[in-house]
C-alpha cells in the first residue's frame, strides 16, 4: 500500500490497523547523537490517547511505545528507529454488523472501491488510532527541533460555533494543557461543556478548528517551487483524519482587503529584518522569513454517530444504520498533539534540507 512513508531526509514509515495486534513505525534519517527523553515521548502520547473525559471514546489503551533499533543508551545511532505500541484493547466484534456496511462519510467505500478488500475493524488503517506512529516520530522531531530552540505550539481555537479569544503574542503551554478542551483559556469552558453534553445525548459530533503556532524558525526553510514549506505543512496537515482546511497568516480574509492592506511591509532595528505585519503567516516564496509561523486548521464533525443514517452494503443494497461502539463527540482536544507532531516532521524535513542548499 502505497503513501504510508512522509518526508524526504527525516523520514517517517508508518503501519498497522486500529484493531490489529499492533500500531508501529520506522523512522529513516534521524541523525545520530540525539538525545532521546522517553518521558517525553510518552508523554505526547498520552496527550493523544483515548478516554480523556466526557467528549472522548471509553477505549482504554495504555499506549506504551517499545523502540525495537536505532537507539542505544537513550541517543539515536543515525540507523532506523523502529517502533511499536500494542493494540490491548482492540474490540473488533463491535463491528462484525458493519462488515458488508459502507458508513456514511468514512473510507469504507472508497477502500473497498480501491483495494476490493477492507478492514472493517474500525476503519483499520484508515482509523485515527494510525496517528500513534505520528506522534512518536513528531516527539522525536521535536526532540530534534529543541536542540534548534524551535517551539510548536498548537490549540483549539474553535469548536462549533464558539470561538475562544486569544493574544497570539501571549500564548501559555501550560494553560493550555491545563483546559480539558486544550483552549488557550477557560473563557468558554460553561458553553462547550453545556454543547458537548447536549451533542453526545443527541448521539452526534462535533468539529471546530485548532490554531498552531511556530517560533523561532530562522529564514530560509522550505524548498521552491513545489516543496514550499507551506505547501509541505498543507499536505501534513490534509493527511489528518477529519481536515477540511487549512489557512496561512491572515488566510480568507485576506481576499476582502487591498494590497496596501496586506503586504507585510520590513523594516531594520538593532541590524535585524523586522516585519510590521505578518499576514502571510512567517512564510514567503514557500519559505520562511524568521517570522512566527501561523496557521489555522478546519476539522469536520465525528463522522461516527450514534443516529439512524441512511447509506449502502457491498452487496449494492439501501439500508438504515445506527452505528455502535466507542467514539469521539470531537477529536479536536486529542487532535492538538497530533498537528504539532506532522509540524514537526515537516520542520525536521525541511531544517535538514536547507543544510544542503548552500556551501
Amino acid at each position: 500500500m502505497a503513501g504510508n512513508t512522509f518526508g524526504k531526509i527525516f523520514q517517517l514509515h508508518t503501519f498497522g490497523e486500529s484493531h490489529g495486534k499492533a500500531i508501529g513505525g520506522i523512522i529513516d534519517g534521524c541523525p545520530a547523537g540525539l538525545q532521546i527523553d522517553m518521558e517525553f515521548i510518552q508523554h505526547e502520547l498520552s496527550r493523544r490517547k483515548t478516554n480523556q473525559g466526557v467528549w472522548t471514546s471509553e477505549r482504554t489503551e495504555p499506549d506504551e511505545v517499545i523502540f525495537i533499533s536505532g537507539i542505544l543508551d537513550n541517543k539515536t545511532l543515525g540507523t532506523p528507529i523502529a517502533f511499536l505500541v500494542e493494540n490491548k484493547n482492540q474490540r473488533p466484534d463491535d463491528y462484525e454488523e458493519l462488515k458488508t456496511v459502507y458508513r456514511p462519510s468514512h473510507a469504507d467505500y472508497t477502500y473497498d472501491e480501491k483495494y476490493g478488500i477492507r478492514d472493517y475493524r474500525g476503519g483499520g488503517r484508515s482509523s485515527a488510532r494510525e496517528t500513534i506512529a505520528r506522534v512518536i516520530g513528531g516527539a522525536i522531531a521535536k526532540l530534534l527541533l529543541k536542540t534548534l530552540n524551535v517551539q510548536i505550539v498548537a490549540f483549539v481555537s474553535k469548536i462549533k460555533d464558539i470561538k475562544i479569544a486569544y493574544d497570539i503574542n501571549n500564548i501559555d503551554t501550560i494553560e493550555i494543557e491545563k483546559n480539558p478542551f486544550r483552549c488557550p483559556n477557560n473563557n468558554e469552558n460553561k458553553k462547550i461543556d453545556l454543547l458537548i453534553e447536549e451533542t453526545k445525548k443527541e448521539g452526534n459530533t462535533l468539529g471546530g478548528v485548532i490554531t498552531c503556532m511556530i517560533k523561532n524558525v530562522s529564514t530560509g526553510w522550505g524548498e521552491p517551487v513545489f516543496d514550499k514549506l507551506n505547501a509541505e505543512l498543507a499536505k501534513a496537515m490534509m493527511s489528518i483524519h477529519a481536515v477540511k482546511g487549512i489557512e496561512f497568516g491572515a488566510g480568507f480574509a485576506i481576499t476582502e482587503k487591498y494590497g496596501s492592506e496586506v503586504n507585510d511591509e520590513m523594516y531594520i532595528e538593532n541590524s535585524t529584518v523586522r516585519f510590521k505585519s505578518n499576514n502571510s503567516g512567517g512564510i514567503q516564496g514557500g519559505i520562511s522569513n524568521g517570522n512566527d509561523i501561523l496557521f489555522n486548521i478546519a476539522f469536520k464533525p465525528v463522522s461516527s454517530i450514534k443516529r439512524e443514517q441512511h447509506t449502502i452494503n457491498s452487496h449494492g443494497e439501501n439500508l438504515n444504520i445506527k452505528i455502535k461502539g466507542r467514539h469521539d463527540v470531537i477529536v479536536l482536544p486529542r487532535a492538538v498533539p497530533i498537528v504539532e507532531s506532522m509540524t514537526a516532521l515537516v520542520l525536521a524535513d525541511a531544517y535538514l534540507l536547507n543544510k544542503l542548499s548552500r556551501l
